[in-house]
């Protein structure tokens, strides 16, 4: 039987790598794609997220557009990585279906109400959508089977030297999240920086004959100099928001920990860091499933399976 899941979302090219390996999967029933305002603006997240479903021919899934900004801040977008379209250079067909009328928030709570089955939800985008909806429909929390989120990290960040840009685009939210109960498995940098993307992964992806191949290789033509040449100096491009959706289809591929995470607001230097209480220094009990470590070749393998069912 299939998990029902919702995707909630800020494509962004590993968004939509995300996507595409949710689609077509057979044990996941993707019952919705809701944006958030992140990689790129709210207008142009949404957009494509209708552009990426009507190349996935997936019109049946409901689309909902979110927050247009953080809880707290001024939005943050990161054009300088997804690029100007978010989608880097690749070119999605114009959408030949509209989103639903209402508002991200309000159909994840109609879909949760209404599902026989608690849904889990994946967020690989800042978490303002979900924050809201747990705060303006607390009586749904437990129609929450379990939230998958792409963010944070152990030890170091993307954005700042301690913050990764998911949780530092809207901590605050971040922190309801963590702090709501839910139980919540963590996919961040100290996972996602393992399950890279080598040069010759993207020539087996290109090698596939569909459309949404030429399209996943495409996104990672643009996306791989990104890294090649990045201080941090990683020999492939790392899979943030894929790794989400690998572990749904694949937990054996991955080891975790059970440990405490909290979202620092308020530092001055540390705004957006997850803070993880590895060791139990602070006597609280663990909220959080966190993904240590990814087998990479059996990831590219799942990726590349998952790619070739289009």
């Amino acid at each position: 039987m299939s998990r029902p899941i919702i995707i909630d979302c800020d494509p962004g090219l590993d968004d939509a790598i995300a996507l595409a390996m949710a689609l077509r999967a057979p044990t996941l029933d993707v019952k919705a794609v809701t944006t958030s305002a992140g990689n790129q603006t709210p207008q142009k997240t949404l957009h494509n997220a209708l552009g990426l479903l009507t190349l996935m021919q997936r019109q049946d899934v409901l689309v909902a557009g979110g927050a247009a900004k953080p809880l707290m801040r001024d939005l943050v977008i990161a054009d300088y990585v997804h690029g100007d379209t978010g989608m880097g250079n690749t070119h999605l067909p114009a959408p030949d279906f509209q989103p639903a009328k209402q508002t991200a928030v309000e159909l994840i709570a109609e879909l949760l109400r209404t599902s026989p089955e608690p849904i889990t939800l994946v967020v690989t985008g800042p978490m303002t959508n979900i924050a809201l909806l747990l705060s303006q429909h607390a009586e749904l929390k437990s129609k929450i089977e379990r939230i998958v989120f792409m963010g944070g990290g152990l030890n170091a960040g993307n954005t700042t030297p301690v913050a990764e840009f998911n949780i530092y685009v809207d901590p605050e939210a971040a922190e309801i999240v963590l702090q709501s109960g839910v139980p919540l498995t963590m996919a961040g940098l100290n996972v996602t920086h393992q399950a890279l993307v080598l040069p010759q992964d993207i020539e087996r992806i290109r090698s596939i004959n569909n459309p949404v191949a030429a399209a996943v290789a495409s996104m990672l033509d643009f996306y791989l100099p990104l890294y090649l040449n990045h201080p941090r100096g990683l020999p492939g491009a790392a899979m943030h928001d894929p790794c989400t959706i690998a572990w749904l289809l694949a937990p054996e591929l991955f080891e975790s920990r059970e440990l405490w995470v909290g979202v620092e607001t308020q530092g001055q230097y540390t705004v957006g860091m997850t803070v993880v209480d590895e060791f139990g220094q602070n006597d609280k009990p663990a909220n959080v499933e966190v993904l240590t470590h990814i087998n990479r070749q059996g990831f590219i393998d799942l990726m590349v399976e998952c790619v070739s069912r289009y």
